[in-house]
């Protein structure tokens, strides 16, 4: 079977893990859960995931903690799913993050907003009202 959503998984480096993890458990009211290093690993490394259900398709991932890879400027863009994302906009500053571009239209396509959270990183929300 192939999978309707190509994007399996998705990782945001961050400097300090917990200040990263207290914004994104605020601004997406969600809990994220310590995910175990792998073993095999050479080098330092801790990961928070997002909630994932893995028997479904679609795309989860994790804050990570890396031995030298730093936070913030990178090119890679996560959108997270809303039911509204004037929502999550309203919580970004408080949890102290930056509102980069306040809820705008997408057409057919919906509505979406642009952020970056407390490390640097560049993140949107997309919702369909």
């Amino acid at each position: 079977m192939k999978p309707e959503n190509p994007v399996v998984w998705f990782e945001i480096y961050v400097n300090d893990i917990k200040r990263a993890q207290k914004f994104y458990q605020e601004v997406l009211d969600l809990q994220l859960s310590e995910l175990p290093t792998p073993e095999d690993l050479d080098e330092e490394m801790q990961m928070l995931a997002f909630p994932m259900d893995m028997e479904k398709d679609g795309a989860s991932g994790a804050l990570v903690k890396m031995e030298g890879i730093e936070a913030g400027g990178n090119a890679t863009l996560v959108y997270f799913r809303s039911e509204n994302c004037a929502i999550e906009e309203n919580r970004i500053e408080k949890a102290g993050g930056k509102i980069l571009k306040s809820k705008q239209s997408l057409g057919q396509y919906g509505y979406m907003i642009l952020a970056s959270d407390t490390e640097g990183n560049m993140f949107g929300v997309h919702s369909l009202k």
